[in-house]
């Protein structure tokens, strides 16, 4: 089955969009901008030498920030254009072009995860349709007691709540909520979410 994913909907309108996200964020780096708080999250709740999963990787720039922490990280993102920056810039990382919702982790050997992450509301970009079954394929790729990470902003078509129900449809339990990747509490009115759920 193969899903209308808004990012493909993007790359559609627009050729160049997957070269322009890409050039944005090497601008950022080179002009000095931090770019690593999702890795730093990430890393601070990792053991050492962890087996990632940077779920909707894109260019691995997170994912790449957690290779030079010593893990083992595996990225998948549906944008073939992402995944060869990725391969370029992150060429220890183990980087596969698919569709989170169908993507066969195990036939890639993504399998007894300790972590796996989605961050730059890749979330808000998925199909409505897809969402539960991606989950659900993330979730089966984490070890028993692996945690799930994913943050994404409010009032980008996926409501935070619903977003909650259908992680623990997925088989996870909701571990903390946090408004951003800097630890700041959640609250009612926050506009971004940070969520930590567990395999159980």
């Amino acid at each position: 089955m193969s899903f209308d994913h808004q990012w493909n909907r993007i790359r559609e309108t627009n050729p160049d969009h997957s070269a322009n996200y890409a050039e944005r964020w090497r601008k950022l780096v080179a002009a000095g901008h931090d770019i690593g708080g999702e890795a730093r999250f990430v890393n601070a709740m990792a053991p050492r030498g962890a087996r990632i999963l940077d779920a909707g990787c894109g260019t691995g720039r997170a994912g790449g920030l957690l290779i030079n922490e010593g893990h083992s990280v595996y990225g998948v993102d549906l944008d073939e254009f992402l995944i060869s920056v990725a391969e370029e810039d992150f060429p220890s990382g183990q980087w596969h072009t698919g569709d989170l919702a169908v993507f066969d982790f195990a036939s890639a050997g993504v399998t007894d995860i300790d972590v796996a992450f989605c961050a730059g509301n890749v979330l808000s970009f998925l199909d409505p349709a897809s969402r539960r079954q991606t989950l659900s394929n993330i979730k089966s790729t984490l070890k028993s007691g692996g945690r799930f990470v994913a943050g994404f902003g409010a009032g980008r078509g996926y409501d935070f709540t619903d977003f909650i129900e259908d992680v623990e449809s997925a088989g996870m339990i909701v571990n903390l909520k946090l408004s951003t990747w800097e630890l700041h509490p959640f609250e009612t009115d926050s506009g971004f979410l940070v969520l930590i759920a567990e395999r159980v």
